[in-house]
């Protein structure tokens, strides 16, 4: 198994219109690895994921993801938003929302490929009339409804998105995100509007998609961060990263700049 860091920062810093978002981030993620960003609101957690992902580019500092520029190899990622703005009239299924995952992602077949020194281009040409088009395949049908299977939704495959519950709708983004068959997962918020039974089984899903992927959340839920993950990185403009066992009263009180309560969640999961 490869050692190379999926996710690495060096001294990374970003500022919108002049305002510092961000100051000299250094951190790494490796193989496999389940961490969490922890900090408060406008902190800069979405701001970091987005640099991550390529959408914004830092004013200083390297970042690489798979030992490459974030742009160029941010198809290995699967990403689920913090928030998702949709028109409830707009007749779109979940089995649209999450065929989205595959856009630009498949392979296509060897007929329309054919032989020869025109092999990459034509790969090339066909990804970019996929991505425009959305034209998926078998492939991309089977791929949607194993990520739908693996967060216990596949029954839902041809219903609208819009008569889901909250907690219904978080799971179809997350497999959104996996039905890109990603080698690490990035997931904003991912217990935000969900219940407990519901936290409990995502729970076992993390764990068992970390087996094959480095899995990355962001969560203000710091009971459900200290059941999963070895390391929490605590994001307020600056980075600190913390084993989970040095995440103290203190730790949270300099973090969020005054007292957070947090809910022990150990006697749910029994």
């Amino acid at each position: 198994m490869s050692t190379e860091a999926v996710i690495s920062l060096q001294n990374v810093t970003f500022s919108y219109g002049g305002a510092p978002a961000l100051e000299e981030v250094n951190f790494s993620v490796g193989p496999r690895e389940m961490v969490c960003m922890v900090g408060p609101n406008g902190g800069g957690k979405t701001t970091l994921v987005k640099l991550i992902l390529g959408l914004l580019t830092p004013q200083r500092g390297e970042i690489a993801l798979f030992g490459r520029p974030p742009r160029r190899s941010r198809r290995r990622a699967g990403y689920m938003p913090q928030h998702v703005q949709f028109d409830p009239w707009f007749p779109i299924s979940v089995k649209d929302i999450v065929l989205m995952g595959r856009l630009g992602v498949a392979q296509p077949p060897t007929d329309v490929l054919g032989g020869g020194h025109s092999r990459g281009r034509l790969c090339h040409i066909w990804r970019q009339f996929r991505g425009a088009t959305g034209w998926y395949g078998r492939a991309d049908r089977r791929a949607a409804l194993d990520a739908l299977d693996q967060v216990e939704m596949e029954a839902f495959w041809r219903q609208p998105f819009s008569s889901l519950s909250g907690g219904e709708r978080q799971r179809v983004l997350i497999a959104r995100a996996l039905c890109c068959q990603p080698d690490l997962l990035l997931l904003d918020e991912p217990t935000a509007n969900i219940d407990t039974l519901v936290e409990a089984r995502l729970v076992d899903l993390l764990g068992e998609l970390n087996r094959r992927m480095a899995v990355v959340m962001v969560s203000h839920d710091l009971g459900f961060v200290s059941r999963l993950v070895e390391r929490v990185i605590c994001v307020n403009r600056r980075v600190v990263v913390h084993p989970t066992n040095e995440l103290t009263g203190e730790t949270i009180r300099d973090l969020y700049g005054g007292e957070v309560r947090m809910v022990r969640h150990d006697e749910f999961f029994h």
